[in-house]
């Protein structure tokens, strides 16, 4: 049907007949001669429509937006002054000799070049969306970076295995998708929510160098970064300690970016630990561009007359921390007031500041705060000395739980650095390593694994497992790019008597791990080798080359926060029958839509 693509004609093709298949983007009517902007998925072209030709201008006068047309024409020079930079086709223009409507459109719900659409109005409409510019150069993205880390991980000698949709709950992060079984009256399977279990098994089974591209599924509160369902680069490895891994993965994801955007990549990147990331940043996932850091202060606080430091200094697990913000002391009240309603988003009960008038008066002179009457000299040193702080600047303070200090000042540090400049351009990758092997779940009374049950402690901390499991570490490895998290892995438990003290760290008795995990259990019997890997999501790796906020702008068929296709309306209803032969009965009706 067609020679060449739209996008792709420039001045080679001059002289040349070609013809083109596409749709029209704009129709315009220039006194007499018919201008159409003709679109396919590598851009457009201008077609040229001259009334010398009656029935191509009769046909080229019936065109309107969106219609599918085939235009036979000869490729010539654009008239001087009207060459159009911004178009890859834009020094040329086609000259139609025939043009067929093959199918007509309805006037499109909104123009393709709209770019103030509420996301519903997108997300309702997603067929048109899909054919936007922006949108069609993010899913070619997507391809092109798919088929880079398939080149590279072909070329480290990876097989890419499939693992199964439709496998065995085992609720133990977030909640599973279910899928009734009709042939097993009463019994579910779930959709994966990662294919662990069955990328250690074919570690076992020999399979040394495994990956998949595969979706995932979670039943979980939704953000920007989340989906109910969404795509990982699976990894697993054998016989490579956490430093070789590590390695291998930071050149895939350097090649990747290199191939897909041509940016080099930090090699190599930086390695932090967790508790260094935590007490600089105040997150576990820190975006390196921002320039501000957190500074440490529970132990400057404990002797203060101000018993909102004080508590949280002389409490386990409190901490107090200040964030220099330089040049703060011009902000107004307001502005401050903003910033602590925003940290009490993250459990915080309001937020401190000093503003330091003059470094060299460590007094209500000097310094303009209603909490400085109530903190000790040493404590006020402490806080201007370590922070660095400046004439002009301003110190905001947390102190409460580690963990609510830690989410209030981590958030308002990024806040702060992207609003007031305090940030780099650039791509700033690191690894974040050495994480906890538990976290104390308060409501429950019980060690949940900080990444899960398989994750393999640190050398020596074995016996810490059912001794001391609050101070156990991993061989945990997690990868951070510019404040996003885009890969977590770890070293996997090869031995089942270390897994079953896990399980035991856990509140896993020996017959319910049987019960969940025999499986894997049984295999680990059988010579397991040592092994580990990682798993990257695809969806937020190409949201950050793209630029987006959201990962739903690269994902073809996306849900909203609310876990529903608005294009489909799904999830929906389904008949009684189809109940009944799952053997299903609903306790409550789906409300009205």
């Amino acid at each position: 049907m067609r020679s060449e693509y739209c996008g792709r004609i420039s001045r080679k093709h001059v002289g040349r007949a070609v013809t083109l298949c596409g749709w029209v983007h704009r129709r315009r009517d220039h006194g007499g001669v018919i201008f159409i902007d003709l679109r396919d998925r590598e851009g457009l072209v201008q077609v040229v429509c001259d009334p010398d030709l009656p029935e191509t201008f009769k046909t080229a006068d019936r065109l309107r937006g969106e219609y599918v047309v085939r235009v036979e024409g000869k490729v010539r020079e654009r008239p001087a002054g009207t060459v159009n930079a911004e178009l890859a086709s834009g020094e040329v223009e086609v000259l139609a000799r025939d043009i067929a409507i093959l199918n007509a459109s309805l006037p499109p719900v909104f123009q393709l070049d709209d770019d103030t659409l509420s996301e519903t109005v997108r997300l309702e409409n997603r067929v048109l969306d899909l054919r936007r510019p922006a949108m069609q150069q993010n899913l070619r993205l997507r391809y092109r970076t798919a088929m880079a880390v398939r080149n590279f991980l072909d070329g480290q000698g990876f097989l890419d295995i499939e693992t199964p949709m439709l496998t065995r709950s085992t609720p133990e992060g977030a909640r599973d998708y279910l899928v009734p079984s009709r042939v097993h009256p009463g019994e579910f399977y779930a959709l994966p929510q990662s294919p662990q279990l069955f990328k250690q098994m074919l570690m076992v089974a020999g399979y040394d160098r495994y990956y998949q591209i595969v979706k995932c599924f979670r039943d979980e509160d939704l953000r920007s970064d989340r989906q109910p369902e969404f795509t990982q680069i699976d990894v697993e490895t054998s016989f490579l300690g956490q430093d070789e891994i590590t390695r291998i993965m930071e050149g895939l994801i350097r090649y990747v970016f290199k191939e897909v955007l041509g940016v080099a990549l930090p090699d190599p990147f930086p390695r932090l630990s967790y508790d260094e990331v935590m007490r600089r940043y105040g997150s576990d996932k820190p975006d390196l561009r921002v320039t501000l850091e957190l500074t440490e202060l529970t132990d400057a606080m404990k002797d203060v007359a101000f018993k909102v430091f004080a508590g949280p200094a002389n409490t386990p697990g409190g901490r107090v921390a200040g964030l220099r913000v330089p040049g703060g002391a011009a902000m107004s009240r307001g502005e401050i007031d903003a910033y602590t309603e925003f940290v009490k988003i993250y459990g915080a009960k309001g937020l401190a500041y000093i503003k330091v008038n003059d470094a060299s008066q460590l007094n209500e002179t000097g310094l303009q705060s209603p909490i400085v009457k109530n903190l000790s000299e040493p404590a006020l040193r402490a806080a201007i000395g370590r922070s660095g702080a400046q004439s002009g600047d301003l110190i905001f303070f947390g102190a409460d739980k580690a963990r609510i200090v830690n989410e209030a000042l981590g958030a308002l540090r990024a806040k702060i650095g992207h609003e007031r400049g305090f940030t780099q351009p650039g791509w700033r990758p690191l690894w974040v390593l050495d994480f906890p092997m538990f976290e104390w779940d308060e409501e429950e009374k019980r060690w949940n694994a900080m990444h899960h049950p398989f994750t393999a402690p640190a050398d020596g901390h074995e016996d810490r497992l059912e001794s001391d499991p609050g101070s156990a570490r991993a061989k945990a490895h997690d990868m951070v790019l510019n404040g996003w998290e885009i890969g977590g892995g770890s070293v996997r438990i090869h031995r089942a008597d270390v897994q079953q003290k896990v399980f035991r760290a856990l509140n896993i008795g020996a017959d319910e791990a049987q019960a969940k995990f025999g499986f894997l259990l049984d295999a680990l019997q059988y010579g397991a080798p040592p092994h580990g890997g990682i798993a990257f999501g695809l969806d937020r790796i190409v949201a950050l080359m793209a630029g987006v906020d959201s990962i739903r702008d690269v994902i073809a068929f996306p849900k909203t926060q609310r876990a529903q296709c608005l294009l489909t309306h799904a999830p929906s209803a389904v008949d009684e029958r189809q109940l009944r032969e799952l053997h299903i009965r609903l306790r409550q009706e789906a409300a009205k839509k």
